[in-house]
């Protein structure tokens, strides 16, 4: 008796499971008409000039909104973005085994998503703006959240396809937001900053196979007829679900790295208030989770100064986090009342900011001295704690001479980031010993390096062939490109000069 009450049960569910299939057959997917959801579909991933011109509309707002950080434009870049489209043709290609449909899809996919990129590069590199924004780094680290609104956007694109209720897709346009990260690629090209390149392409990728993959198993949940073998169907479902798997991996791991720097930060803010009394309190805190030590930084206005307390927090913080933290503090003495701590503060707000434009106005004059220009001539950033000026031709001075003069003002000034841009002077001459380069060639090669980042030109290699192929790989690995002029095989000198020759 006890061995028939498992049994029943299972044929209990069993029948409750076809019960449910039949209902599902005969009530929702026969509703369904796929001659003509699949017409429309394979019409809309055609290649056409509308379908690139209304990428490089898209593409083009949503790296302006990127740059200008502003949500409202990357938005509207979202809803022109036609990149929907090919990508759902991919997913129904998949799904009813149509390789021509599916060759359709992914060329138009493709050659859209290169222009993209190309487009954004180009506008980049035009651009004067090129500050990394808080909108281009949000699409640099996705994680597995980023796959599960894919997930859900897609079922819900899918379903409004299917079901002929296509203005839902607008709203799918800006939840999987496809084109902001293509754009952030192009930027990570143009800036050859490969950290937001990979990181924003890894997001992209994410959101168009999480699409595909869901809208071909939502054709096949709908019954849309397959020209796939039952075990050509059964290999699909599985590496369907294998690429979903491979996606999660790297995203949960940089779910994880998110979420220890949330708490670490938590941490690190809970930490500096213990060492001091009850009614002291945090003004300001930064920190920098990426270098080795962490880098800690904070203002306190506490009723009681304590001296020890930058070697009691580093010792704490050290052992919470269980990694060396380098802690640096200021402290303010303040009254115990309300008032007095917020009068304080505001106080020390002040005199931070004062400080700071006391700061930039000498380093604008030292800037300026150095660069002989007059003081209008030097761009100071004070919120990003950036200085540029562009350097008039100093009579003898080498490239090396600016290159120094810029180190020695850096040294002095190591919380900003200065730029000293020189004329386009002789670049260094590389030397080798047979066929390696000479030791003065490698700190040469850190000089051209240097040179072009500022003056922004190409440079040009002549010499024997297997010399300037040599000196043109140890650039690539700096990120200089170089365009090469060699003659004869071997190995000699190679002179380094700039293709655009100083006017």
């Amino acid at each position: 008796m006890a061995s028939d009450a498992p049994a029943g049960r299972t044929e209990n569910f069993g029948r409750v499971v076809r019960s449910w299939q039949r209902w599902w057959r005969s009530s929702v997917t026969s509703s369904v008409d796929q001659a003509a959801v699949i017409e429309k579909r394979r019409a809309e991933c055609e290649l056409s000039s509308r379908y690139l011109l209304m990428i490089s509309m898209s593409a083009g707002i949503a790296i302006l909104g990127l740059l200008l950080s502003s949500p409202a434009v990357v938005i509207g870049a979202m809803l022109l973005s036609p990149l929907m489209d090919p990508i759902m043709g991919v997913g129904f290609a998949l799904a009813v085994g149509d390789f021509q449909w599916l060759r359709q899809s992914a060329r138009s996919l493709a050659i859209g998503t290169l222009f993209a990129v190309l487009f954004c590069a180009i506008v980049v590199f035009m651009s004067p703006l090129q500050t990394l924004t808080s909108e281009i780094a949000a699409r640099t680290r996705p994680n597995i959240f980023d796959l599960l609104v894919a997930l859900f956007s897609a079922v819900a694109g899918g379903y409004a396809i299917i079901r002929g209720r296509e203005g839902t897709i607008v709203g799918v346009a800006i939840a999987t937001a496809l084109m902001p990260p293509l754009a952030v690629v192009g930027y990570g090209l143009a800036t050859f900053n490969w950290t937001v390149f990979s990181g924003a392409l890894l997001l992209f990728v994410t959101n168009l196979m999480t699409i595909a993959l869901t809208a071909a198993v939502m054709a096949r949940l709908y019954g849309f007829r397959t020209n796939l073998s039952e075990k050509q169907t059964h290999l699909q479902s599985a590496l369907i679900l294998l690429a979903f798997v491979t996606l999660a991996i790297p995203l949960y791991i940089s779910l994880r790295q998110i979420v220890w720097e949330t708490n670490a930060t938590r941490q690190i803010n809970s930490v500096v208030l213990e060492a001091f009394d009850d009614r002291a309190r945090l003004s300001q805190i930064e920190t920098n989770l990426n270098t080795e030590p962490i880098q800690v930084s904070a203002t306190v206005l506490t009723p009681e100064l304590n001296s020890d307390a930058e070697r009691i927090t580093a010792r704490a913080m050290s052992r919470t986090l269980g990694e060396p933290v380098d802690v640096q503090l200021t402290q303010y003495r303040v009254g115990t009342s309300a008032q007095a701590a917020e009068q304080a503060q505001l106080s020390a707000t002040l005199a931070r900011q004062e400080a700071d434009l006391a700061k930039a106005e000498t380093l604008a004059d030292r800037l300026a001295l150095i660069a002989g220009v007059s003081t209008e001539a030097v761009t100071v950033d004070r919120e990003r704690r950036r200085a540029t000026v562009t350097a008039r031709p100093l009579e003898g001075a080498t490239l090396g001479a600016y290159r120094e003069l810029e180190r020695r003002i850096a040294s002095r000034e190591p919380d900003w980031n200065i730029r000293l841009i020189p004329p386009a002077r002789a670049l260094p001459r590389l030397a080798f010993n047979g066929e390696e380069m000479a030791p003065s060639a490698q700190q040469g090669i850190g000089l051209i390096e240097w040179a072009v980042q500022r003056v922004g030109l190409p440079v040009r290699l002549e010499g024997r062939r297997d010399a300037v192929e040599l000196v043109r790989l140890a650039l690539a690995e700096r990120g200089v490109v170089a365009q090469t002029a060699a003659s004869g095989g071997g190995y000699g000198d190679v002179s380094v000069v700039w293709s655009t020759p100083e006017e």
